[in-house]
């Protein structure tokens, strides 16, 4: 769920556009930025606050906060509805190509009536805008350039996508001579689900090297800008890149200032300035006397600012600051932590690879247990059938403990049908040693139907773990409709976890959901659903999105030895 200050934030920034495309005036436009910025990296949920405690946040002043005010309690705002409806919604579309102007964008509207941006590419093959004043072949040209960058980048791309490309980035600036560290940090860093571009950070004496390197890499579609601080490119595939270089002593500092999000990065500022400290990208200072006090390590200068070093992960300000100086921050669950992989398939339904296979690649990873839970009937097009899995039961006994010692679990991936009814009968779920039960049909239905569907799933006493519960396809598919915390509370109470499902596309439950669950006493399973031996590890992004979600190896049943894992499938109320 987006957080109140990012729907405020989303809005002004939108208003300020509205304003700047209709010929408003400039200095308001920029006010409106200004404020969108600052409640969109205030720590406070602004939803809590009045108009006089709004008007604390600076650049919000007394009309900004009536505004705010007014949205936070009818959801929407008087004036920017009558900008909305003085030009179409695709005319606000224009504004995002390079090179395209507000004012321009508004001169198109009003005399050729264009309103999205594959109307001004029609239109330019059309060469209508020859006779336009202020327009002709070059800024054709130039606008025509803006609209392929438009759609290449698109808004955001999965974090997966975003880790290949920075991975390869650090790989090679690394090999540059006079690279002592290169990492990436913000929100991939952060191990949020999608990226809207990449920091790279470099500590180095000098910084030409890294700025020519990064613009001569082969990826390098577009230098966006060049310095000796910071450069930005645009990769082929239409991801912004900005490296930064800091010297070598500030390296701590510079990567904590440029993975933290606005609003962690404003809690420990204002932690500095009550402790008559300055902290940016350089260093932790002394105000007085300009003295810096700590840099070379994160460690360093979170331990200068009274706190432990906080995980990447949970840098959002969620509590984590609050947590740290009460001395409670959780110790997150590790890739290293997972014992086993509850959740993945072979060619016997639609896998890729062998039972065979899939066991022994598992046994590379270094697992304990592993569970191979293949479709059950009702997903029709798998053509399951009890005789198959029979045979599929045989076969996994003869290669328990065979791989490096691991532990097989046989199991299935059941559907949870319109009523919460799943496959088989309770006598022949009693041969699993572990059933996974998902949604994957009947997407519609209402909320009240979808969460007893999800609540009889769950005290099925054969169902397990609930898979990739929201059923959610990041970018392409909305979650279902559901009372989830009537769900969390029925998994706690029947002893069923739920899923966090290591799919880059899914990561379902994604992070604020497992917090929530957390809070009722749910446990949880992070799984690959792999079907293929290269999505094993895909495992990283599942346990990122835990850290996310505060999760501890405790949360997580895959992180527990067999017996308790076991003590823990029968659901009998131990674990």
């Amino acid at each position: 769920m987006v957080r109140p200050n990012e729907e405020v934030e989303a809005l002004l920034q939108e208003y300020a556009d509205l304003i700047a495309i209709t010929g408003g005036e400039a200095f308001k436009a920029r006010a409106y930025e200004k404020a969108a910025r600052a409640i969109g990296g205030h720590p406070t949920d602004v939803s809590h606050l009045d108009v006089a405690g709004l008007k604390e946040i600076p650049g919000v002043g007394t009309s900004i906060a009536e505004k705010v005010v007014e949205y936070l309690r009818t959801g929407k705002v008087t004036v920017v509805e009558e900008r909305r409806a003085r030009i179409p919604a695709g005319v606000r579309q224009l504004v995002a190509i390079p090179t395209l102007g507000p004012k321009r964008a508004m001169t198109l509207h009003e005399v050729l009536h264009i309103s999205s941006v594959d109307e001004l590419a029609d239109a330019i093959e059309a060469e209508k805008l020859r006779d336009l004043k202020g327009f002709g072949e070059k800024t054709e040209e130039n606008i025509l350039h803006g609209i392929a960058l438009l759609r290449q980048a698109g808004e955001r791309i999965l974090s997966s996508t975003a880790l290949e490309s920075a991975e390869s980035i650090v790989a090679e600036l690394s090999r540059v001579t006079g690279c002592e560290k290169c990492a990436y940090a913000g929100s991939l860093r952060r191990g949020k689900e999608t990226v809207g571009d990449l920091d790279i950070l470099v500590a180095a004496g000098r910084s030409a090297p890294f700025m020519d390197a990064l613009t001569e890499l082969p990826a390098t579609a577009e230098v966006i800008a060049r310095g000796a601080k910071k450069t930005s490119i645009r990769t082929d595939q239409g991801v912004q890149v900005d490296l930064r270089v800091v010297r070598p002593d500030a390296w701590g500092a510079g990567l904590q200032y440029f993975t933290g999000s606005k609003a962690h990065n404003i809690r420990t500022r204002t932690i500095a300035v009550r402790l008559g400290l300055k902290l940016s990208e350089y260093g932790l200072f002394e105000t007085e006397s300009g003295e810096r006090v700590a840099s070379r390590s994160e460690d360093e200068v979170y331990a200068r600012l009274g706190l432990p070093w906080i995980p990447p992960t949970l840098r959002e300000d969620r509590g984590e600051i609050e947590a740290g100086l009460r001395g409670e921050l959780p110790a997150v669950v590790t890739d290293q932590d997972i014992r086993g992989d509850l959740h993945t398939h072979t060619d016997l339904t639609d896998g890729l690879a062998t039972l065979e296979e899939m066991v022994a690649a598992a046994a590379g990873r270094g697992y304990a247990y592993y569970a191979i839970t293949d479709h059950a009937p009702d997903l029709s097009m798998q053509r399951m059938t009890d005789e198959k899995i029979l045979a599929q039961r045989e076969s996994v006994r003869a290669l328990d403990g065979r791989h490096h010692r691991m532990r097989l679990l046989h199991g299935t991936e059941l559907n949870i049908g319109p009523e919460g009814e799943v496959d088989w009968p309770d006598e022949f779920l009693r041969g699993f040693d572990i059933c996974v039960a998902s949604v994957h049909s009947h997407f519609n239905a209402g909320r009240e139907a979808m969460t007893r569907r999800l609540v009889r799933a769950c005290e099925n006493p054969h169902v397990n773990v609930i898979g990739h519960p929201t059923t959610r396809l990041i970018g392409r598919r909305p979650g279902i409709d559901a009372d989830w915390d009537e769900v969390f509370a029925a998994c706690a109470r029947t002893g069923t976890a739920l899923e966090i499902n290591a799919q880059p596309d899914r990561l379902d439950l994604g992070d604020e959901d497992i917090l929530r669950a957390r809070s009722h006493g749910a446990r949880f399973s992070i799984a690959t659903d792999a079907h293929s031996i290269p999505q094993l590890a895909c495992l990283r992004y599942g346990t990122g999105t835990a850290q996310r979600g505060w999760c501890t190896p405790d949360d997580v049943i895959n992180t527990w030895p067999l017996r308790r894992l076991r003590r823990f499938l029968r659901k009998d109320g131990t674990d």
